[in-house]
């Protein structure tokens, strides 16, 4: 996915953003950026690969030969940025989260009305914030060129746009993803999370609302266009992506995986299925806080029976090699012996997306002598490739554990039953989770409820994105 930074202060605020941009290194993998501004060396960027080595390390450098009162910075799962781009609007950087579905249809459309060109990245592909730039010029503002690029992307789009007077930034039409304010005595900051600014002497101000457009300048914040009221935020991300201090739209992520994995350990308790475990265990990170939820509300206590080596490997999926991400995944799990062996364990995971990691867990937890492995996933069934953020790497939803096994059982009709599947009280969803188990190893299986995930987060559902889930966005 991806996340930036953004600061306007009366002093030179790079190494705000150089700080403030590393605290979303849990969002990508990919490529970092920063560019500033300032009247005596005008603009400088730097962009590196941070596949191999974290953000941090990448731009220390940077950072101290770069200036500027204005600073944005990047993390991308995707496209290099920010870029740099002259138009009828002037010189100015921008950077985006969120995906483009229909890029090439857009590139060719560009490319033939306005005989433009751009420059390709070495995989052919053109980045995402030179599209979105094209877009923005056609018209005469970035108000309206913002408005007319977010009405033509397929997708979701929220940016941040550097100009030598400040900074513009724009939340995705339904507020997919966040963006929130920060204050200071000598400034104010743009970020995707919370917690990224508060270190750096920020309080929060507020967050954007969907569609809302704003500049900040060193003296203030001025609405360039007004948000709406209609909003459809990620639920994934208090699942799975958010840092477990990240808040969005007034909910804490930590809390929110505490309060999913108590509904989840209620569920059991009614429904007479919460197992004889020895331990609850949560698979780390994400899962962790969901299992502790669990252990709290089963009153079976909380251990870990396996430790995630992560100072070379932070992210199992950091790896663009599918086969190499599943190898890291694998060698950094280190088993607590004495809290496998004969053990009854009952493991909590964020989600449960192809099953490949899960089952070489499961069997690495066999092998360590594990009794009984049962899992719970803190979401519902996955059935849907996001198509409104960079998510999943899938190729096809055929690649969903879930969804594979509904056309192994019903073919191309399966998806008419989706709802089916997913409610474990059906005999399609019992079905579903016993050959999940049989193909994974597990004792038993369970998913929080799209209901229950409701519940968690405390917002309305009508708020909330479930497309992955349901295919209702």
């Amino acid at each position: 996915m991806g996340g930036f930074f953004g600061a306007a202060g009366h002093n030179d605020c790079v190494s705000d953003v150089f700080f403030g941009t590393d605290y979303h290194s849990h969002l990508g993998t990919k490529r970092g950026g920063l560019t500033s501004y300032s009247e005596e060396k005008g603009f400088q960027r730097s962009i590196h690969s941070i596949e191999n080595s974290p953000f941090r390390t990448k731009f220390e450098k940077d950072v101290e030969d770069m200036e500027g009162k204005l600073c944005i910075g990047c993390i991308s799962d995707t496209d290099p940025q920010p870029i740099l781009l002259s138009s009828k609007l002037g010189t100015y950087a921008v950077c985006n989260v969120g995906i483009i579905n229909n890029a090439e249809q857009l590139k060719h459309e560009i490319t033939n009305t306005y005989q433009a060109s751009f420059e390709a990245m070495s995989s052919g592909k053109i980045n995402s914030s030179a599209l979105i730039g094209a877009l923005i010029s056609q018209k005469n503002s970035f108000v309206d060129g913002i408005r007319y690029a977010q009405d033509k992307v397929d997708g979701s789009m929220s940016l941040l746009i550097l100009t030598k007077d400040g900074i513009i930034a724009a939340r995705d039409k339904m507020g997919r993803l966040p963006i929130i304010l920060g204050k200071r005595e000598d400034g104010y900051c743009l970020s995707f999370e919370s917690f990224a600014f508060q270190k750096l002497g920020y309080k929060t101000l507020r967050e954007l609302a969907p569609a809302e457009i704003v500049k900040i300048t060193a003296d203030g914040v001025e609405q360039l266009s007004p948000g709406r009221e209609d909003m459809k935020i990620c639920t994934f991300l208090w699942t799975y992506y958010g840092y477990p201090n990240s808040v969005y739209e007034g909910v804490t992520v930590e809390t929110m995986r505490y309060r999913n994995g108590q509904i989840m350990a209620q569920a059991d308790i009614d429904n007479g299925t919460l197992p004889d475990a020895d331990y609850i265990c949560g698979v780390p990170d994400s899962g962790t806080a969901h299992a502790i939820g669990y252990a709290n509300r089963s009153g079976i206590p909380f251990a870990r029976p396996f430790i995630k080596y992560t100072p070379t490997w932070p992210r199992s999926f950091m790896p663009q090699s599918q086969a190499m991400r599943n190898k890291v995944a694998k060698m950094k799990l280190i088993p607590v012996h004495e809290l496998i062996e004969g053990k009854k364990l009952l493991f909590v995971d964020d989600s449960i997306v192809r099953g490949t990691q899960m089952r070489e867990t499961v069997e690495f937890l066999y092998a360590n002598g594990a009794k009984e492995v049962h899992m719970r996933s803190a979401c519902p069934p996955i059935m849907y490739g996001c198509k409104y953020l960079n998510f999943s790497r899938s190729t096809s939803e055929l690649d969903l554990i879930a969804r594979n096994i509904i056309n192994d059982f019903e073919g191309a009709q399966g998806i008419n039953y989706i709802e089916e599947y997913s409610d474990t009280s059906t005999e399609r969803g019992k079905k579903l989770r016993a050959e999940i188990c049989r193909r994974l190893k597990l004792t038993s299986l369970e998913y929080q409820s799209l209901g229950g995930t409701v519940k968690a987060v405390g917002l309305p559902a009508c708020k909330l994105c479930s497309y992955c889930w349901n295919g209702k966005g």
